[in-house]
């Protein structure tokens, strides 16, 4: 069991919140900091950083970056239950969580950012202080007494040896299917080898639009490098999403989403790891690749075009682009992410399954949660057949 809080940070004349600490028991030197403020989450941005550059989880949607930036624009009631395991001082993991609620209203601890377009979600540990650290957030999550949802895992998250600790403790699991990414592998490839690779007749189609297109017209793709082009790609990149999609169909509906892109491309493009995609015909900006460059991979977010060009193939001119762009800066993968739209597969041949986990605790309230939560289900699956 965790032993009562040891230590607590309360709130001061300035309004900073606090983060109560719990020293697990069977780990005397370890502390396990609950924090539970927008400010304590602020000040470990550069412990965060280190920590996931350190740990086997790293992509751009476990940095503070993204997850900062989600918190401060689309948190809508939930509350912060980050969960941060210290030996000493040295920060050796960070289970990104918040307490939220789930079916009937019911509690429910949730992790950061599981919409926004967030994959491979993950509790974040230091190599090699794995058994340690997961014991100190397994008795965290258990001295909650409530369900916990781990979300958009990949197959080699962290966060499923967590669920097996729990399931061993007598939790019930129920594990769902979390969606497909279809990915590229990169390394050691040419532009040419690559095209190679895809079937010939998309092969062929991919030459002969691009060689049109700069047939007929000045042909410029450009990468986002400054704060005034990302302002423009972005304003691009809402438009074309606003005209194609009806209304609640966009990544990018809502002016919350709109404001959590803004910031999050910003602070991204300045670490380095934003890649935003210009296509310009003839000086006229015509489509929009939105993805970054992180931990050697190229992570393909969003696109867009202008559908007046669409007769041009300008979709698959910008993937094209796209893809050739992360092989010349030697990207060792182009992972398309979630989705299984059909224009993926002309591209891409191998792909990742994600994974949905959620784990009901034995007590009264965790069957009353798991309950209500299969019945529901239950209702969707019943109102799927017959709507179909």
């Amino acid at each position: 069991m965790i032993a009562p809080g040891v230590a607590e940070r309360r709130e001061d004349a300035i309004g900073v919140t606090r983060a109560s600490e719990a020293r697990p028991a069977a780990a005397a030197d370890l502390r396990c900091v609950v924090v539970d403020s927008a400010w304590a989450f602020s000040a470990l941005r550069s412990e965060w950083s280190s920590l996931l550059r350190a740990s086997a989880s790293a992509s751009p949607f476990l940095t503070w970056e993204w997850l900062h930036t989600w918190w401060t624009h689309l948190r809508g009631s939930s509350q912060l239950r980050i969960v941060a395991v210290r030996a000493g001082t040295e920060l050796i993991a960070v289970a990104p969580f918040r307490m939220t609620t789930g079916t009937a209203y019911l509690p429910c601890l949730d992790m950061l950012a599981t919409d926004a377009g967030s994959d491979y979600l993950d509790v974040i540990v230091r190599r090699g202080r794995e058994a340690e650290a997961l014991l100190a957030i397994e008795q965290f999550v258990r001295s909650q007494r409530t369900t916990i949802r781990l979300t958009h895992l990949g197959p080699s998250a962290v966060a499923n040896d967590l669920a097996d600790r729990l399931d061993a403790r007598g939790w019930t699991r129920t594990t769902t299917a979390g969606g497909t990414c279809p990915y590229i592998p990169l390394a050691g490839q040419t532009w040419d080898a690559y095209l190679a690779t895809l079937g010939s007749s998309h092969r062929a189609n991919v030459r002969r639009r691009i060689r049109a297109l700069e047939q007929k017209f000045e042909v410029r793709f450009e990468r986002v490098t400054g704060d005034a082009l990302r302002r423009e790609a972005l304003d691009k990149l809402f438009q074309y999403h606003e005209n194609r999609f009806d209304e609640g169909g966009s990544a990018f509906s809502s002016e919350p989403l709109r404001a959590f892109h803004d910031e999050l491309t910003r602070r991204a493009l300045d670490r380095g790891w934003l890649r935003m995609f210009v296509l310009r015909l003839d000086g006229a900006a015509v489509a929009v690749m939105y993805g970054f460059l992180y931990n050697g991979t190229f992570y393909f977010f969003q696109h867009g075009f202008d559908e007046q060009y669409q007769q041009h193939s300008i979709g698959l001119v910008l993937m094209a682009l796209s893809i050739r762009a992360a092989i010349d800066e030697g990207a060792g993968e182009f992972d398309m992410l979630w989705g299984v739209e059909p224009y993926k597969f002309l591209w891409a041949r191998h792909t990742r399954e994600l994974r949905n986990i959620i784990l009901f605790p034995s007590r009264v309230g965790g069957h009353l949660h798991r309950g209500l939560f299969h019945a529901r289900r239950r209702a969707k699956a019943l109102i799927r057949r017959y709507v179909s």
